[in-house]
């Protein structure tokens, strides 16, 4: 049997967010879970999530829980509502204003020899980012 967040995971890589559909109810659910909290069901599909969301809540750590973040302290991170209707907890990557509602957009870093981690960004950057030259 497949480890359940190996879609995740996989997405992650591509650079994509991939969150558990239910296959009977159609709800859809993050961290990945064996069963559906609405009907019970063990059937699972995977979508890929459009990365946009609203920041809830944030904290700012002044402590590197692990060395691959020590020269970022202090850093900030935020828990994020998706337009999936799903929270996702990643770390700020700029040092936009903070507040409630803040649009956000989802991306993954990778280091050496690590998994992808997810980073968002103030979504008004990357908008401008994106924007044709």
């Amino acid at each position: 049997m497949a480890d359940l967040s190996d879609a995740y995971w996989a997405g992650a890589a591509e650079g994509r967010l991939v969150l558990q559909k239910c296959g009977d109810c159609g709800r859809i659910r993050h961290y990945p879970q064996m069963l559906c909290s609405t009907c019970h069901s063990f059937a699972v599909e995977h979508v890929t999530a459009s990365g946009h969301g609203a920041v809830h809540s944030w904290t700012v750590s002044h402590h590197a829980f692990t060395s691959d973040v020590r020269d970022q302290v202090p850093y900030t991170l935020v828990t994020v509502d998706m337009e999936e209707g799903v929270r996702v907890l990643g770390r700020l990557a700029d040092n936009a204003p903070l507040r409630i509602g803040l649009p956000v957009h989802l991306g993954f870093e990778t280091r050496a020899d690590e998994r992808p981690i997810p980073v968002f960004t103030a979504a008004t950057r990357v908008r401008q980012e994106e924007q044709p030259q």
